[in-house]
C-alpha cells in the first residue's frame, strides 16, 4: 500500500498530478473523464474518493482550491494524533499549503518536499515553524515517542513560543536533550520526581503509566519489549488480555511497547500475529540457537522438552532489548506466558 494518495480535478492540475505522482510514488485519483489519460485511478466526485481513501493513505495531496479541501475533509476528521498530513496546492505549483497535521503528521515536511518538486513556495502557518522554533510535538515524533495527553502540547509549545524555561523530567534521556542544546528551547533539566514545579510546562517521559499534572505533557518511549510463549492454537483475546492485565498490575504503560517476540517456531500461530496486529507492534521471532544464548531467571523443563530451548518469553524480551533489564519475569496465563523487558 502506498503512502500518498494525490487528488486534481481538472486537466492542468491532472499533468502535475501525474508527475507529482511519479516522483512521490503515489496514487493518483483523477475525475473519470480525465484518469485514463493520465494513468490515474477514478472517481465520479471527489468526496466519494475522500470518504474511502482518507484513512488509507498517510499523505493527502490536493491540486484544487483549499476551500473546496476544507468542505471534502471536515467530516472525516478525527484527532490531532490520527489525522493524515494533507497538502493543498494550485494548479501551477506555485503556493503549497500544509492544511492538516503539520507535526505529527508530517504535513509542514510534505508541503516542503511538494514545493521543492515544483519550485514553488511551502506555505506554513504552525506558529513555531513561523517564529523559526522547535516545537515539543515535532521532537517526540522524531524520536518516536507516544504522546499521552495531546491536549498538553499547546501549553509546552506557547512556552516555548514565548521564551520561557520547559521543564524535562527524562531520567533515560529519551528525548535526547540532556547533553545537547537545541536552538529556541530553554530546557530546565528536572533530576528527581519531586523537584517538579506544579503548573509549570513541561515534558515527563517515562515508560511508567502516569495521571498527567497540570501543563504536564506526559511522552512514552517505545522501550518495551513484549516476550510471549504460547500453546499450539491460542486465542488472540487471551494473549491480549494477559499483555493488558499485566502492565496495568505493574503500572507501565502499554503505549511503550515496541514490540512483541517469540520463537520462530510459532511464525504460522495467528492468535499472536493478530494479537501484534491489534496492538500495532511488530511480531519477532528469534531463532532457538539465539535463545540458547541467554540466561534467564525462570528457565523450564516443559518448555525445553517441546520447544527445545529452556525459556522463549523471558529469553527473547531479554534478547530483543539488547540486554536490557526484565521488568516483569515470566508471568503465566493458561495458554500464555509473558515477559517484559526494557531496551537498553
Amino acid at each position: 500500500m502506498k503512502e500518498t494518495a494525490i487528488y486534481a480535478l481538472i486537466a492542468e492540475g491532472a499533468r502535475l498530478g501525474r508527475y507529482l505522482a511519479d516522483q512521490l510514488d503515489g496514487d493518483l485519483f483523477l475525475p473519470a473523464r480525465l484518469a485514463g489519460s493520465y494513468g490515474a485511478c477514478p472517481f465520479d466526485r471527489l468526496r466519494d474518493a475522500v470518504a474511502e481513501n482518507f484513512s488509507l493513505y498517510h499523505r493527502q495531496i490536493f491540486i484544487a482550491a483549499a476551500g473546496i479541501v476544507v468542505r471534502t475533509i471536515a467530516s472525516h476528521l478525527e484527532s490531532k494524533g490520527r489525522d493524515p498530513a494533507v497538502v493543498v496546492l494550485d494548479q501551477k505549483g506555485r503556493h503549497v499549503v500544509s492544511l492538516l497535521s503539520g507535526h505529527l503528521g508530517g504535513a509542514n515536511d510534505l508541503a516542503r518536499e511538494v514545493a521543492r518538486l515544483t519550485g514553488g513556495d511551502a506555505v506554513i502557518t504552525t506558529a513555531t515553524d513561523t517564529a523559526g522554533l522547535p516545537s515539543i510535538d515535532l521532537l517526540c515524533r522524531d524520536k518516536g515517542l507516544v504522546i499521552a495527553n495531546l491536549e498538553a502540547v499547546k501549553a509546552v509549545n506557547m512556552a516555548i513560543l514565548a521564551g520561557e524555561p520547559v521543564q524535562v523530567f527524562d531520567p533515560e534521556d529519551r528525548l535526547g536533550l540532556r547533553d545537547r542544546q537545541v536552538a529556541g528551547i530553554s530546557v530546565e533539566w528536572i533530576r528527581e520526581e519531586g523537584g517538579w514545579i506544579r503548573g509549570r510546562p513541561g515534558a515527563w517521559v517515562t515508560w511508567r503509566d502516569k495521571r498527567p499534572a497540570p501543563g504536564q505533557l506526559v511522552l512514552h518511549p517505545r522501550c518495551l519489549i513484549a516476550g510471549v510463549g504460547c500453546n499450539r492454537g491460542v486465542d488472540s483475546r487471551e494473549v491480549l488480555a494477559l499483555i493488558r492485565a499485566t502492565l496495568e498490575e505493574n503500572s507501565i504503560a502499554i503505549e511503550g511497547l515496541k514490540c512483541l517476540t517469540t520463537i520462530d517456531a510459532k511464525k504460522d500461530e495467528a492468535g499472536l500475529i493478530e494479537a501484534a496486529h491489534r496492538l500495532g507492534v511488530p511480531l519477532i521471532y528469534v531463532s532457538p540457537e539465539e535463545i540458547r544464548s541467554i540466561e534467564v531467571p525462570h528457565p523450564s523443563d516443559i518448555v525445553k522438552k517441546h520447544m527445545g530451548v529452556s525459556s522463549v518469553c523471558e529469553a527473547t524480551a531479554i534478547l530483543k532489548s539488547r540486554g536490557g533489564r526484565l521488568l516483569v519475569p515470566k508471568t503465566k496465563g493458561r495458554n500464555v506466558t509473558l515477559a517484559v523487558a526494557l531496551e537498553a
